[in-house]
């Protein structure tokens, strides 16, 4: 390395020390502007020639947030504009950072006008016109080209406009999740669509830095903090309904990976009566809902429709005649008529003390997130008990691991049995795109599996699936075409298996069952497992047997 290098280096590195120190002296937050991104429209709100004369630049905001480099706070002139913002409404955070740094910001004023015109002539976006935009966008191809053009611009473009048509595309394409990754020489993106994740684009590393500075600046992120894990939120506002965006930020070896979880308001727009229930699965839970007591567990892993499930039953059941009051972590949906309530372990404010506190509240129904511990399973159960309809969750494979996991929990056997009314487990296949479906003939090991299924099916089910040839039957296979982005389905439904805990399963439960144990009883109850059901959604053209496969397995 030249020896006029090694000096420059030097220099840099004593400027930025020296920031540090001053910082420290004026109590602001230091801030290293070579790692941050300027944003243009940002910097146009003090005049260039009042911030070189006094050293100070607005190089990011959201709204009348303003994030503000400065060199000196102390100085007559600075304190001047800050001011002058702050009479404006302005919310203005100050940073401490060395005259180079402040330079490097500067320098960006002659990018403007260029920046502007740069602007106007690609891509046409903001908060406002989000809602035209993801019109015009839900072509998954037509997205990727989109991406794949900003991704090789000559200049790179603004943070937001970059990050709005990212938003924009994923809305378009009914995305739940967003996920930013970078690697040794790029980034790459993924969308998490109908609960399958998808390559979308690889992106330079230069993009993906003035992306994740912005997604930071809007979810209330430090931009100075690289090497901890950060969690923040924000809202994309659209023509019809404004949509919760929740995000997390992750340090790995290549940089900071993004999270961005879109809550869509569609995901709780569906019905009880849409779930996907078979019929005798929807005829004992409608009667389990009228019930004024006792506790319905619905079960398994994370994404796989649980919440959703219980917001249907608990829009099945609201009315203003009851009181219904929820605890959740986090409260990612808000429902009308219903009280909900957040934890904040940080706080002291978990499930258990959240729920003794919700039962001084004289509800008719609760909702309680998720049964991490003995204690909030034993509040929920005696809540269960005291005449109140309970709701819960609870991460098991499937229904017969309910009662297993509750004991193991140190849930005692005599207090299950009256507590609990009915457990239930689920998961999500994805739906055949009915534009592009394709009529298939199963393989004969598929025939065999199908056969040995429907023939195992308890009697209530002999209605439903009537195989009129054994010999000859047709399923469906995914194809793909522009209106399920090529993916061969659209949109999910839930798959179910159900028991009630009736005499024989209390019986049972007293004596500490092993899950094979429960699941004989309740299949003796006339229960069918889930990849039963999934089994009669095949063969109804619902789904396919290789996504059935996917999501769930045979036994």
């Amino acid at each position: 390395m030249p020896k006029s290098d090694t000096l420059d280096k030097l220099r840099k590195k004593e400027e930025e020390d020296l920031a540090r120190v001053l910082a420290q002296k004026h109590n602001l937050v230091y801030l290293d502007l070579s790692r941050v991104t300027v944003d243009l429209d940002s910097l146009k709100i003090i005049p260039e020639v009042d911030a070189r004369a006094n050293s100070v630049a607005v190089f990011q905001s959201v709204g009348k947030k303003l994030q503000a480099a400065v060199t000196n706070p102390d100085r007559s002139g600075t304190k001047e504009i800050v001011d002058g913002l702050k009479r404006k409404k302005y919310e203005v955070q100050l940073f401490m950072v060395s005259p180079s740094g402040i330079e490097r910001v500067f320098s960006r004023y002659k990018e403007i006008r260029r920046f502007e015109e740069i602007k106007a002539g690609v891509v046409d976006v903001s908060m406002e016109k989000l809602s035209a935009f993801t019109q015009a966008t839900g072509s998954f191809a037509k997205f990727k080209e989109m991406l794949g053009i900003m991704a090789h611009e000559k200049e790179v473009r603004k943070a937001s406009d970059a990050l709005e048509l990212l938003l924009a595309g994923a809305l378009g394409v009914e995305a739940s999740d967003i996920h930013i990754e970078p690697t040794e020489k790029q980034a790459k993106i993924r969308l998490r669509i109908d609960g399958v994740l998808q390559n979308i684009a690889e992106i330079p590393t230069a993009l993906f830095q003035l992306i994740l500075a912005r997604i930071k600046l809007i979810s209330e992120l430090k931009l100075n903090v690289h090497d901890k894990p950060q969690d923040g939120r924000f809202t994309i506002k659209t023509a019809e309904e404004d949509i919760e965006v929740r995000t997390s930020v992750l340090p790995g070896p290549f940089g900071e990976s993004v999270v961005m979880r879109l809550l869509l308001p569609k995901t709780i727009s569906i019905t009880f009566e849409n779930l996907g229930m078979q019929p005798p699965v929807y005829k004992m839970m409608r009667a389990e809902l009228k019930k004024p007591n006792g506790m319905i567990l619905n079960t398994g892993p994370t994404g796989s429709g649980k919440t959703t499930t219980l917001y249907s039953f608990l829009k099945t059941i609201a009315s203003p005649e009851v009181k219904v009051i929820t605890i959740e972590d986090p409260i990612e949906y808000h429902l009308q008529n219903i009280t909900q309530t957040q934890i904040d372990p940080a706080k002291g404010y978990d499930f258990s003390n959240g729920l003794r506190s919700i039962l001084r509240q004289d509800p008719d129904i609760i909702l309680v997130g998720e049964i991490r511990d003995l204690e909030t399973a034993e509040i929920a159960m005696h809540a269960a008990l005291t005449g109140h309809l309970v709701f819960s969750t609870l991460h098991t494979n499937d229904a017969a691991g309910t009662i297993p996991r509750l004991i193991d929990l140190g849930v005692k056997t005599n207090i299950i049995s009256p507590a609990v009314n009915l457990v239930m487990a689920q998961r999500l296949v994805r739906i055949l795109c009915p534009a592009c479906k394709k009529e298939d003939q199963p393989t004969e090991e598929e025939k065999k599996i199908i056969l040995k299924e429907v023939t195992a099916l308890p009697p209530a089910y002999n209605k439903i699936c009537q195989l009129t040839d054994k010999k000859d039957f047709k399923i469906w296979k995914a194809a793909g075409c522009e209106a399920c982005n090529l993916t061969g389905y659209k949109g999910r439904i839930g798959i179910f298996e159900i028991f009630l805990i009736d005499d024989e399963m209390e019986r049972l439960i007293i004596k500490n069952p092993p899950r094979a144990d429960v699941e004989d009883t309740a299949k003796k109850q006339g229960m069918a497992k889930m990849y039963q059901d999934g089994i009669l959604k095949v063969l109804a053209g619902i789904t396919s047997f290789d996504e059935l496969n996917r999501v769930v397995s045979e036994e």
